[in-house]
């Protein structure tokens, strides 16, 4: 069923004043539910072509290093086709590839792989039919190129197991390839490295190249000794083969003094000569064994590789894979590409990210940045423009060279000084080209788009970079689409469009009758009916090419329309005023302004973000000196009301220049307090080691102080306890002796003779015996140590060995009951 939908509808005005502009009350664009593919897929094709997209794929592809890479690398990025989980799959493949390449032991080129003769070989094996012997040694490459990818994967994965994650999804595509090592010893053992079947490769083929080169010998022998024998054309006569047979050929067509038949004649002759026929038969015989017993070798190769025919392909397809994961990589590592952050429109309040394998550490660093932009592209550069620049200033790089190396050469020939003179001239002014190259490379852009604007619409002067503007965002949305990185410093934030719509140029049609006005309506109106809220759409000059009021009320209500139902961003150029002032009536729009350098007559390339652009015509003219006349009827004529406008934006761009200048301040000042804030931490660090330092060396010196104390006690204490154990041994004598003298005052009591001189006696004995401790000291009694002179508490007793633990100060003692008195 087929559904109505108006074309456009609008009204607008200009300056308070009603415009009619065209609307067609009854004209409807009829769009079926089986939409025209053709159309689709021209309108998309268009777009791409005005955006050079093809070039940038022959760009990429020329990084490949196999036919077969640089053809699918084209197809799949002209196709962008892919699912946003698609794209998501290829950004990884590629960041995975880049971290590969800086790992520098894996080797990612196929440049010694040819895998078309791979390709060709699995044919052949596939129907049965012997392989040739480059087939075979191609197919040797890719298996070796296989094997060595897996070698340095596992020894990367031994270094660090966390290179496996780093690698993905690589990794598990390389880990899956099988590779028979038999099959490589096999091709090794019976082929060549310059691609002949061995001699060794069988004994039938042995033999018979034998034979040939003694049947080559042989004739080379009779070829000799006739031509020798002929004494007057010997010189003009030289041995040669010709299909396959040794013949004679002669600069003359005189007759031989051998018999032998005339192969050709003219300006010489060639002849066979008869005794060299049945060598030649043979000879031919003998190559025949020699085709058959190769034959038979390479169909033993063929049967072989024929059981393992689904592992070799499975092994050719990834490594044209890996060719184009190549190419998109080192295109990136070559033009300084960054990973961009994708994410699907829909899911812009919390956007799934496309990141790279990260530390936590960098990962919090390098977070989704600047959550308010739906397009954030710091630094953007066209890579067509890049490409262009680095490739001139190649070549004239390389024509300096060239002339240097000419100036140098005609000196050694000490040619006169006028060609000297010319030469040096002209190296001057090739070195002056390279100069004006790496002095103006091309400028990069930023983009910051809000997430609320579904219109921006950018103005300025022509020549002044509006399309390649267009072209830059467009290419970098397909770019990151399709898996590549795009051209622009760190953060790239960019949504993931389904299609990118484009109308640039000139698209006058001939064959349609349409005139350029026309052609640019009917390309508008079917990205209109075709784009979806996940497209992209760029529109070059819209509205131009007819009258100024109706284009720019026809340009104003297209722009509304594409904010109300359409795209999910549209970026529009214009030279029209009026479309400036949207932005005041509808927080869709947003304003942008190409830079111009007023006091130098040429434009910067650069972005002013949120400031609409300004006629500098009537200015210019009256700086480039036209009457002030002309310009002040100019002025007359433009109106007051359009004067006030351009003076506010004049303000505008000011209070902007001035604001740019306030963020450069800051933004020094910035980096200048965190360079202090890293050398206060440097310093910090410092303090807290040395601190450290010095506790560890008061410690030190406190545990070497703490080790002398400790050695000094313990040798006070050892001559303690052997000053007691000597005291303890006296002691013990003294008793002794006192018991021998109180049985000897026992025996003198009991004789009646010796009264008076046994009392005097048992006197002496009593006295000592009453200074004896009869009893331990309790704990908590106070005792006096005799060997250190000092009062010590009773801290511990023990009964059963009649010895006391007692504390002296800071120092405790274990000590006999004997040792202390009360």
């Amino acid at each position: 069923m087929s559904m109505p939908v108006p074309l456009f509808a609008a009204v607008g005005t200009i300056h308070g004043c009603p415009i009619n502009i065209i609307r067609r009350r009854n004209a409807y664009f009829k769009v079926s539910s089986s939409m025209d593919h053709h159309n689709l897929s021209k309108v998309k094709s268009n777009s791409l072509r005005v955006l050079e997209w093809d070039k940038l794929c022959h760009s990429v592809a020329s990084f490949a290093r196999t036919s077969l890479g640089r053809q699918a690398t084209k197809a799949q990025l002209w196709s962008l086709d892919q699912t946003f989980q698609e794209s998501l799959s290829l950004l990884q493949e590629t960041n995975a590839a880049i971290l590969m390449h800086n790992h520098d032991s894996f080797i990612l080129d196929l440049t010694s792989v040819d895998l078309a003769l791979v390709e060709s070989a699995i044919k052949h094996a596939r129907r049965g039919l012997p392989l040739d012997a480059n087939e075979a040694m191609a197919l040797l490459s890719l298996l070796q190129f296989v094997e060595a990818l897996q070698l340095s994967l596992k020894a990367a994965i031994k270094q660090d197991s966390d290179w496996y994650k780093q690698f993905m999804p690589l990794s598990q595509m390389i880990t899956q390839l099988v590779v028979n090592r038999s099959i490589i010893k096999l091709i090794q053992q019976v082929i060549d490295e310059d691609g002949s079947v061995k001699d060794s490769a069988s004994s039938a083929l042995k033999k018979a190249r034998d034979q040939v080169r003694t049947l080559e010998r042989k004739l080379h022998q009779l070829m000799d000794k006739l031509i020798r024998n002929e004494t007057k054309e010997a010189a003009l006569m030289v041995a040669s083969s010709v299909d396959g047979r040794w013949c004679i050929s002669s600069g003359t067509d005189q007759p031989t003094g051998f018999k032998g038949l005339l192969l050709s004649s003219g300006s010489g002759s060639i002849i066979e000569p008869l005794a060299a026929v049945p060598l030649n038969d043979e000879l031919q015989q003998a190559r025949v064994l020699v085709a058959k017993a190769e034959a038979d070798v390479l169909l033993m190769v063929t049967e072989k590789i024929q059981m393992d025919l689904d592992d070799i392909e499975k092994s050719l397809r990834t490594a044209i894979q890996l060719d184009m994961i190549y190419a998109r990589a080192t295109y990136s590592l070559s033009y300084g590409g960054t990973y961009p952050n994708i994410f699907l429109p829909e899911d812009i309040d919390g956007p799934l990210m496309a990141e790279p394998y990260r530390s936590k550490e960098k990962n919090s660093q390098a977070s989704n940045p600047k959550k308010e932009w739906i397009f954030y592209l710091p630094k953007a550069y066209h890579p067509l423009l890049l490409q262009q620049h680095r490739e001139k200033l190649s070549t004239a790089r390389k024509n300096v060279r060239s002339a240097a190396a000419e100036i140098r050469r005609r000196k050694m020939q000490a040619e006169n000084m006028a060609v000297k003179g010319e030469a040096e001239i002209d190296l001057s002014s090739l070195q002056k080209q390279v100069r004006a190259l790496e002095e103006a490379p091309p400028v990069p852009v930023d983009f910051f788009i809000s997430q609320k604007t579904r219109v921006l619409v950018i103005t300025g002067p022509n020549t002044g970079g509006k399309t390649i503007c267009l072209k830059t965002i467009g290419l970098a949305a397909m770019m990151a689409k399709s898996g590549l990185h795009v051209l622009s410093s760190e953060s790239a934030k960019v949504p993931w469009f389904d299609c990118v719509f484009a109308d640039i140029g000139d698209e006058q049609s001939l064959s349609q009758s349409l005139s350029t006005f026309s052609g640019h309506l009917k390309q508008i109106s079917e990205i209109q009916l075709q784009s979806t809220r996940r497209s992209l759409v760029l529109l070059d000059e819209v509205g131009a090419g007819t009258n100024p009021l109706e284009g720019a009320a026809l340009g104003m209500s297209l722009l509304e329309s594409f904010a109300r139902s359409g795209a999910l961003l549209t970026i529009a150029t214009t030279h029209h005023g009026e479309l400036k002032t949207l932005k005041y009536s509808n927080d869709a729009f947003e304003n942008a302004c190409m830079e111009f350098d007023e006091e130098n007559f040429k434009p910067t390339y650069k972005i002013l973000w949120g400031v609409p652009g300004r006629s500098n015509a009537i200015n210019i003219a009256e700086r480039l000196g036209v009457p002030s006349t002309i310009v002040d009827n100019a002025r007359e004529l433009y109106g007051a009301a359009s004067a006030e406008i351009d003076e506010v934006i004049m303000d505008m761009e000011t209070y902007k220049q001035k604001f740019q200048e306030l963020i450069k301040e800051c933004r020094h000042y910035l980096t200048m307090s965190r360079d202090l804030h890293e050398k206060l931490l440097v310093s910090r660090r410092k303090l807290q080691d040395l601190g450290a330092q010095q506790r560890y060396k008061k410690m030190r010196e406190l545990s070497e102080a703490a080790a002398v104390a400790r050695s000094t006690l313990h040798k006070k204490v050892r001559q303690l306890r052997t000053s007691t154990m000597k005291q303890s041994q006296l002691s013990k004598a003294s008793k002794r002796k006192l018991a021998n003298n109180y049985k000897h005052a026992t025996a003198v009591e009991n004789e009646p003779q010796g009264t008076n001189m046994s009392s005097s006696s048992i006197q002496v004995i009593k006295q000592p015996q009453s200074e004896k401790i009869t009893e331990l000291p309790k704990v908590g009694d106070t005792v006096h140590v005799s060997s250190l002179g000092k009062r010590a508490t009773v801290l511990k007793v023990d009964t059963s060995k009649e010895e006391i633990v007692v504390q002296a100060g800071i120092m405790k003692l274990k000590l006999k009951a004997t040792d202390v008195q009360r």
